[in-house]
């Protein structure tokens, strides 16, 4: 009687799914260093707040904005008024590579579900 000792390779499932969550560990720390390099090397905001010019501390401004691009661009106005802001830059970047990366990690465990299940029905 011979004892067949011989794993079997690992299905491709498996490598992707290996695969996929060495790409999220490699983007969150990728992420959280170059989230973390803009924060301490960025230059502080210039301060703006007794500038009538800007439609966040003008009526005018923002209603001309308003009128002109819409809601959605005096949203961007804004949003790139916070984005002087090297805390705001570092906490996007942060955000997105911790979302980017928990994809990874979420489709890398439906992978290895979906790999267990089809060794089971051998």
């Amino acid at each position: 009687m011979t004892v067949n000792n011989i794993t079997p390779a690992p299905g491709p499932a498996r490598r992707a799914g290996a695969r996929l969550r060495a790409a999220g560990i490699l983007i969150l720390l990728l992420g959280l260093g170059g989230a973390g390099l803009v924060y301490w090397t960025g230059a502080p905001p210039a301060d703006l707040s007794d500038d009538v010019a800007t439609p966040r501390t003008s009526k005018r401004a923002a209603r001309a904005i308003e009128v002109n691009f819409g809601k959605a661009g005096l949203i961007m106005s804004d949003l790139m008024e916070d984005w002087q802001d090297p805390a705001i830059k570092a906490a996007t970047i942060a955000a997105t590579s911790i979302l980017a990366a928990s994809g990874c990690f979420y489709f890398a465990g439906l992978l290895a579900r979906g790999d267990e299940s089809d060794d089971s029905a051998v």
